[in-house]
Formats: structure tokens, C-alpha cells, sequence
């Protein structure tokens, strides 16, 4: 993430998506192989396989990526410079020179209102998507299906998750990213009232589909905290957020199986991820102005060299 926010700009959300979408991708090829390979040589050898492949593969990719397009003499998303520097090197390139000037650091990100906005909203998003995830299956025998029937949705459901992030993330380039981060969490919230209230197959299936806005607005949230922060402290903003919003995740599903041992229902669960979501909502729809701003600022800044 850190690399796709170096790159790009106005394509930020395509790259991150992309970037992030590789993840299962990478697992529905790999883990199969490497099942196979455990089957027939041991889990001795899959291991070293696994390594290898690391070795072989994972170093000479990472090698080759470059810090910045500053340091190749280009600029964000491919462009180039109207002037070409003598000397392209981080250092020396005015551009990036400029581009680091303006990056606020780790400390000023924190003393913003955006910081704790984006910490609050990736909370939200983390506890919901974690305890639907961990739940799924408990919650769909709880609404009448078999476990069988229940796993084939959550197939489906990553599946899903990974289709709609390629729905998600080119919109993201062509749209306010605050307002369609908001409209997906508020799509979240619809797809928990299809689950509280409806009953049957159809309003399950489409609870499914719905509730894949979640974990495909993740990269667009990266991206958009790339469009107020800027590219040099990325990382470092980017994982101390993570020492926040993680506890949403480890919290949420917790709570709804402390909830249901109780009560043995998830209704009190489901109507409180659908709050949170709505809150969520709103904290996101305060970013849409202060958005706009720096976005428009950041690209003036970078066309202008």
C-alpha cells in the first residue's frame, strides 16, 4: 500500500485495489499447490518449498521496485515531468523535494480531526466486517440454513469480496472518495436489515452481495488517507492507525459470541454492527469537503511541475 501510494495519485484507488485484491488471488493459486506438495512430499518439504519460492520469487520482485517515480525522473502515475532533472535521485529531484515539503509528519497527522475520523471509521469497519466473518456460518444456521448450505455462501461471499473490489476501486478514481466510502458503509447497514428482518433464501443471498461494500471500500480508505496525508509518512500513519482500528476486529467478534452464549440470538449483534455502520456513515460524510480541498491542492501541486 505504501508503494501503491508512492506511485500513483489520480489513479491511487485502481493501484491500492489491485494491490489488494492480489492477496486472495495469491491464496487461490498457492494454497493448492502447496497442498498438493504437503500431500506427496510431507509439510517438511511444502515448507521449503513455501521458502523457496520466497527466495526465488518474492526478493528479486522486491528488488526491483523503485522508492519513488521521483527517483526514475518521473512524476505520479506515470506522468512526466515538463522538465526533465539533471539529477533524478530522491535527494536532488525538485519534485519530490516538494512533494516531501508539504507531507505533514506522523505527529501533525495526529493533531487533525481526518486522523481521528479515518481512526473511527476504520474501527467501525474492522469490528463489522471481522465479526460477520467470523460468524457467518453460526449466523446463517441461526437464520435456518444448514452448515453446508451456510459454507457454500461463505464461498460465495469471498468471492463476491474480491469480484466487487474491481467494481469499487476504478469508481473511486472518478468520485468523491469520502461520499463513496460513506454510500458503502451505508450499504453495509441496509444489508444487516435484510438480515435482521428478512426471511427465506433471497434475503440472505442478497445480504451477501450487499455487505461485500465493506471489505471493498479497504483500499479506497488507504487511498483517500493518501489524498490528505500525502506520500512520505504514508507508512508510518498508515500502521499507527493500525494500532487503533485492530482492536475492532479483536473486540467485535468477541462480544457477539459473549452476546449470544446469553442470549442464544443475534439480533442484539446485528442491530448493533448496523449502528456502528451508520455512525460510521456519518463521521465519513465529514470528510467530503476537506477532501476535496486537499485533493484538488495535491494535484495542482504535482501537474504545476
Amino acid at each position: 500500500m505504501a508503494v501503491g501510494n508512492t506511485w500513483f495519485i489520480r489513479h491511487r484507488a485502481r493501484a491500492m485495489t489491485i494491490i489488494s485484491s492480489a492477496v486472495p488471488i495469491g491464496g487461490t493459486l498457492l494454497t493448492p499447490l502447496l497442498a498438493m506438495a504437503v500431500q506427496a512430499w510431507g509439510w517438511r518439504w511444502g515448507a521449503i518449498l513455501a521458502g523457496t519460492l520466497f527466495l526465488v520469487i518474492g526478493i528479486p520482485l522486491g528488488i526491483g521496485v523503485r522508492p519513488s517515480p521521483e527517483s526514475m525522473g518521473l512524476l505520479p502515475d506515470g506522468d512526466v515531468p515538463r522538465t526533465q532533472a539533471t539529477n533524478s535521485s530522491d535527494e536532488t529531484n525538485p519534485s519530490r523535494e516538494k512533494s516531501v515539503a508539504i507531507d505533514p509528519t506522523l505527529r501533525e497527522a495526529m493533531q487533525t480531526m481526518v486522523f481521528w475520523l479515518f481512526v473511527i471509521g476504520m474501527t467501525v469497519r474492522v469490528a463489522a466486517y471481522s465479526t460477520v466473518s467470523v460468524h457467518f456460518v453460526p449466523i446463517m444456521v441461526w437464520k435456518g440454513l444448514t452448515q453446508e448450505h451456510a459454507a457454500f455462501l461463505l464461498g460465495a461471499f469471498a468471492f463476491l469480496n474480491w469480484a466487487a473490489h474491481y467494481v469499487i476501486g476504478p469508481l473511486a478514481d472518478a468520485v468523491n472518495r469520502p461520499k463513496l466510502l460513506a454510500a458503502c458503509m451505508l450499504t453495509a447497514a441496509s444489508a444487516m436489515l435484510l438480515l435482521i428482518w428478512g426471511d427465506g433464501l433471497w434475503p440472505l443471498w442478497a445480504f451477501t452481495i450487499l455487505f461485500t461494500a465493506i471489505d471493498a471500500s479497504f483500499p479506497v480508505v488507504w487511498a483517500t488517507i493518501g489524498d490528505f496525508f500525502g506520500r512520505k509518512y504514508f507508512a508510518t500513519i498508515r500502521g499507527t492507525m493500525a494500532f487503533f482500528y485492530t482492536w475492532g476486529g479483536v473486540v467485535g467478534p468477541v462480544i457477539a459470541g459473549a452476546i449470544y452464549d446469553r442470549s442464544e440470538t443475534y439480533v442484539a449483534t446485528l442491530w448493533g454492527i448496523c449502528g456502528i455502520l451508520l455512525l460510521g456513515c456519518v463521521l465519513t460524510a465529514l470528510l467530503i469537503k476537506p477532501w476535496q480541498s486537499a485533493h484538488e491542492k495535491q494535484i495542482a501541486s504535482v501537474t504545476s511541475i
